[in-house]
């Protein structure tokens, strides 16, 4: 790696079935050959920019300062715009649909925002949905390699031309706390958007045992510190990596066994505060 070169870190909705990872690997090592690619994940379900939007959020203070390439883009070949931001952390490249916006906020916001149209920029092509390979891979690789300035992309935006993503926050009602799944791991943990300080705003803290609704159903869960805190089979709620609040089953499936997808309500009482049926 040459001192000028960034690492890339990628994230996409590609999965591995198809060469559309490699391709996009293909292009950043021809044009960025110094720059290390850290696969970030591509396993996000198809065109879920929020799914997408959150793994970013979580992901982005473990990675080394350099280029986000973000390639989740369901509207590509339509007329929003293809970005670039710098931030103090280094440039986030991808689609203006929202995909980027919580992740730049949370280090610290975009100094400058400049749409990547260019053609010097570009992988000249004759379709026009594979803008991962031809124009988010090269405007990465040209800042990754130093080759090109972010302003060497295209013309400025400005912050209030570009898409947001607004990430809903938990609701305090009383003793209660309503707020949703965010997020189902592999392994069927769920994560939500409560954290632990919500939950001490209402009085409770680890070692309570919790009543989680879930639609109609109820279920009585304790607030423990980790899996091997609950016997095999039990649900839990802890604080999961990220630091928020996660619903997880030992040895089992918390989506399953309590009926929970992403973007399905939860509320979180105290067994003395029980939500209503």
């Amino acid at each position: 790696m040459t001192d000028k070169s960034l690492p890339i870190s990628f994230l996409s909705d590609f999965g591995h079935a198809d060469e559309f990872v490699g391709v996009v690997h293909g292009v950043l090592a021809k044009l960025a050959p110094d720059s290390r690619v850290i696969d970030v994940g591509h396993g996000t379900p198809p065109g879920d920019i929020k799914s997408a939007a959150l793994s970013l959020t979580r992901a982005i203070q473990y990675l080394p300062e350099g280029v986000a390439l973000v390639v989740v883009d369901p509207g590509v070949g339509s007329g929003r715009k293809a970005l670039a931001l710098e931030t103090e952390w280094g440039f986030f490249v991808g689609p203006d649909n929202g995909v980027l916006s919580p992740a730049v906020a949370m280090i610290g916001g975009a100094r400058l925002i400049v749409s990547i149209d260019n053609p010097e920029a570009r992988i000249p092509s004759p379709g026009e949905t594979f803008h991962g390979r031809d124009v988010f891979a090269p405007a990465a690789a040209l800042l990754a390699s130093g080759e090109a300035s972010i302003q060497d992309l295209g013309a400025e935006v400005g912050p209030d031309a570009v898409q947001p993503l607004l990430l809903p926050l938990p609701e305090i009602d009383g003793r209660l706390i309503t707020g949703e799944a965010w997020w189902v791991d592999r392994f069927g943990n769920v994560q939500t958007n409560i954290g632990p300080d919500e939950l001490a705003a209402i009085g409770l803290a680890p070692g309570a045992i919790l009543t989680v609704k879930v639609g109609a159903s109820l279920h009585s869960i304790p607030w423990v510190g980790a899996y091997s805190d609950v016997e095999p089979g039990d649900a839990l709620v802890h604080v999961d990596s990220a630091g928020l609040i996660a619903i997880a089953v030992r040895e089992g499936a918390a989506d399953e066994e309590l009926n929970l997808t992403a973007g399905v309500a939860v509320t979180l009482a105290g067994t003395g505060s029980t939500p209503a049926g």
